[in-house]
């Protein structure tokens, strides 16, 4: 464990982190209650801020979305004190407007995954978490900010649906999602949104549009070297974003965020079970004396 406090922590592809202007880059193994995270968190200065960088994917991409260790992930994040967290993720476009090669910052998340933990609470402790808004709107209009200064064309707004996967949608599928009015869908942003919440930490994701899904009858059917060359074209893009935004992050929060916990703790303090409450000691130490 590091005494490093981060000010600001990202998660995204493994090669995101290495970008001009951050220094003192080191990696930090974290253990956590839930296991491992997907990577060590790699830590350095950008901007005059410390910043934690973790692979949602493992080094090298190799972790499912459906095997990816989320507790884990946003635990140790936790644990190295970090109240903001940017996602950065792929995803596809289910609207006309939201064109491959720009970036949507969501606000709103329609969990469509089945088999994924979303909770850090269990085994005796019972929460109920509000995530009515599940993203930051403050941290979000930062990041939306940021991401304009690049020069990419950005939208705001709109709400992520999440699947399963790995297997992209059917079109059947794709076009039940248009006609619930969604407008992206990933494999990842669920949930992470939900359990950042628990955690009183601040989320809001950058999404890359990569494809129209299968949905656009112009457009041929997503595609794995799709993806990957519009990622890589838009690199550049999330590297220069998150420089912005470490640059200007404001020190004041205009959010309630870090007090998610404070009336959602719904299990009497005495029934709770002394081993889980060492196990969530980042999570609830503040709440029990």
């Amino acid at each position: 464990m590091t005494k490093e406090t981060l000010t600001l922590a990202v998660i995204g592809g493994s090669g995101l982190y290495q970008m001009p202007g951050l220094e003192q880059a080191h990696e930090v193994a974290v253990e956590t209650p839930f296991g491992p995270p997907s990577s060590p968190v790699v830590v350095g200065r950008l901007e005059g801020q410390t910043v934690g960088f973790l692979a949602r994917h493992g080094i090298g991409h190799h972790i499912s979305p459906s095997e990816v260790n989320y507790r884990a992930n946003i635990y140790a994040l936790k644990s190295l004190g970090a109240e903001r967290l940017v996602s950065i993720s792929a995803c596809g476009s289910l609207r006309e407007d939201y064109a491959p090669g720009q970036v949507v910052i969501p606000d709103q998340i329609y969990d469509n995954t089945r088999g994924r933990k979303r909770s850090f609470f269990e085994d005796g402790i019972v929460v109920h978490v509000s995530v009515a808004d599940p993203f930051c709107p403050d941290l979000s209009a930062q990041l939306l900010q940021a991401v304009e200064q690049t020069g990419a064309v950005t939208h705001s707004g709109g709400a992520f649906i999440t699947i399963e996967g790995p297997r992209f949608s059917t079109k059947a599928e794709s076009n039940t999602f248009r006609s619930w009015g969604m407008s992206l869908v990933g494999m990842t942003t669920s949930p992470e949104a939900f359990l950042a919440r628990e955690a009183e930490m601040c989320y809001a994701v950058m999404a890359h549009v990569t494809d129209y899904d299968v949905w656009h009858v112009s457009e041929e059917p997503v595609t794995v070297e799709r993806v990957i060359q519009t990622l890589n074209q838009n690199t550049e893009f999330a590297q220069q974003a998150v420089r912005n935004l470490a640059r200007s992050l404001s020190q004041e929060k205009q959010c309630r965020c870090d007090q998610a916990l404070a009336d959602a703790l719904i299990t009497s303090r005495d029934r709770i079970p002394g081993q889980a409450r060492q196990r969530l000691s980042v999570l609830l130490d503040k709440y029990l004396p």
